[in-house]
């Protein structure tokens, strides 16, 4: 897995990538609901060179851990945003060599949609559940059941609303969901679902 997305990163132009947004509007606005503390600890799974970090940093958060399975990806972010009040880690969150805790915000918009076998989306909220603290926040967007079912030449697993509360379980309480259209950047349209949950 790790092979595959280093050569989706290695040399591109990453404005051109199907996830790519300039500016990641629906991820803002459930983040800015939350008003959280500027030294909250915030992980993104799957950062790849997304601009949500950019954003972040604009808005003045300084604890931001940026995890991808791929160096290359995270060399991207690196590059444009720097070393300064972000944590780079490259990993495999089914089977995390890092240490993790103490997580106000889990962001993903990346990963749980790929892991398309069972154990390894058990071995993810495991790693998950241990890095978010009591009261902290989990954003889930997701492949909409209505969505696409290959992305980047892999399968995906789709998901409704009611699907990623099922895979929370009862540690979680749904705070909001909505569905969403990205239009990717060759103007091709993708159906999403995105879900804020808080840890009891």
């Amino acid at each position: 897995m790790q092979s595959h997305w280093d050569r989706v990163y290695d040399g591109k132009d990453i404005t051109k990538l199907g996830w790519y947004q300039k500016k990641p509007q629906p991820s803002i606005k459930l983040i800015g609901s939350l008003n959280l503390d500027k030294k909250s600890r915030i992980f993104i799974a799957g950062a790849g060179a997304t601009t949500l970090v950019d954003h972040l940093l604009q808005e003045g958060y300084n604890s931001i851990t940026a995890c991808d399975i791929s160096k290359k990806a995270l060399d991207h972010l690196k590059a444009r945003v720097g070393e300064d009040n972000v944590n780079y880690i490259v990993d495999d969150l089914t089977c995390m060599n890092h240490s993790v805790n103490d997580i106000d915000l889990w962001y993903d918009r990346a990963v749980l949609h790929f892991l398309t076998e069972e154990e390894k989306r058990m071995a993810y909220w495991e790693h998950m559940d241990n890095a978010v603290k009591n009261g902290g926040h989990v954003i889930i967007a997701a492949f909409s059941t209505e969505g696409a079912r290959k992305c980047s030449g892999l399968d995906v697993h789709r998901y409704n609303k009611d699907m990623l509360v099922e895979f929370m379980g009862e540690k979680y309480e749904l705070l909001k969901a909505f569905d969403h259209i990205y239009t990717m950047p060759s103007g091709d349209k993708r159906p999403y679902v995105y879900t804020l949950f808080r840890k009891r």
